[in-house]
Parts: C-alpha cells; sequence; structure tokens
C-alpha cells in the first residue's frame, strides 16, 4: 500500500527509527484497520489520533521509538499498559512470544480485543494498571499514556534485564525514559512528547507555601 510505503519511508525512518525489524512490521501490518472509522483517511498520516473516552492512538514514529527502544527479542514476553486501539499490541506480537495488555475502559478494551482475536499471543485484559497484580515478570513493559510523576511500580513487574518504557511528566512537555533492570538500573532519556495520562495515575503533591 503506497500510504503505508511512505508512512515508513518519510515519517518514521525520519525520526530515527532505523531498525528493520520494527519498519518490517510497520510496512507488513494494515494500522487502517485500527483506527477508528471516520479517522481511516489519516491512518498513514504522523498524527494522534482520537479515540473514544478522550483517548488517542500514538503517532507513528512515537510508537517506532517505542518499539526500537524495548529492543525485542523472539522470546519476550511484553506486558503493554493502555491498550487503546490495539495497533501497538498487534505491532509487539509481531516481535515478541507473548502480550499481555491492559485497558481500563471498557469500550476500547471491547473494540481492541475484537481486532487482536486472530493474534493467539496477545491476551488483552480489563484493569486499572494501578490495582491490577501481575502473576510473573515481564521481558518488557510498556505504557502507552503518561504518568504525572514516576512511579515505580511498573519496574518491579521486570524480569532481570528486563525494559520499560515510560512518559513521565505533564503538558507542555512530557520525557520518554527507557528503564533498564539489569546488573544496575539503567535510565535513558528518549526524547520528548506530549500523550494523554494513564487513567488514575497518581498525582504530585500540590506546592504547599
Amino acid at each position: 500500500m503506497r500510504a503505508r510505503e511512505l508512512m515508513v519511508r518519510s515519517q518514521v525512518r525520519c525520526w530515527s527509527v532505523l531498525d528493520e525489524r520494527v519498519l518490517a512490521v510497520f510496512s507488513d501490518l494494515p494500522r487502517e484497520d485500527f483506527v477508528p472509522e471516520q479517522y481511516r483517511a489519516m491512518a498513514y498520516a504522523d498524527l494522534a489520533l482520537p479515540l473514544p473516552g478522550g483517548q488517542e492512538m500514538m503517532t507513528p514514529s512515537v510508537e517506532g521509538r517505542i518499539l526500537q527502544a524495548l529492543d525485542l527479542k523472539a522470546g519476550d514476553r511484553v506486558l503493554e499498559v493502555g491498550t487503546g486501539s490495539g495497533w501497538l499490541a498487534a505491532c509487539l506480537a509481531q516481535m515478541a512470544a507473548e502480550v499481555h495488555s491492559l485497558e481500563i475502559s471498557p469500550e476500547l478494551h471491547a473494540g481492541a480485543t475484537e481486532k487482536l482475536s486472530a493474534l493467539a499471543n496477545v491476551k488483552t485484559i480489563r484493569a486499572d494498571a494501578f490495582e491490577w497484580k501481575p502473576e510473573t515478570a515481564f521481558d518488557a513493559v510498556v505504557l502507552t499514556g503518561s504518568m504525572p510523576q514516576y512511579d515505580d511500580r511498573f519496574e518491579q513487574w521486570l524480569a532481570r534485564g528486563g525494559r520499560l518504557f515510560c512518559i513521565v511528566g505533564r503538558q507542555p512537555i512530557m520525557e520518554a525514559l527507557l528503564i533498564t533492570c539489569g546488573e544496575s538500573r539503567i535510565e535513558e532519556s528518549l526524547f520528548e512528547t506530549v500523550t494523554t495520562p494513564l487513567a488514575n495515575a497518581p498525582q504530585p503533591d500540590p506546592f504547599r507555601f
């Protein structure tokens, strides 16, 4: 598809996404199948597209940076917090062995579950990530919404050597971080962006004078 090829070449690559595995996934998966009907004409534009309940799909360039940063291996177990449209979960499923995806919104969970039903290695779960408890550790955890302040609970869900992608801060500037928990904890600042906060994310204490 011409529009898909242009997205990969003119948008995703230009935002320093050079991992051929990521580019192949973006070239193969039909993003328009995960975009709300009224926005399908913009499925391959580098835009954050609206989803029900005030949520949004991240831009393809940001999604590409996420997948590249996580450096997924074929045997990895991945947790996604915020299923949204299901598009990123579908991408993760092409690169990893198993994907668990949490979504708090009943509407988004139902829609994404239907779209992802053909993928045997994706499990969608309707849950609030700030109340949910994992039964096992993950090789990678990705948060598709932002946190106004950093919450280390997601770090604790990582297996040894696991990677956490998260976006921290409040408008107008948020910071995308990659945290690796191996022999030591490594925190890397990736880029600045803005995205919708995760539902029920802890808020910073107000200033007191």
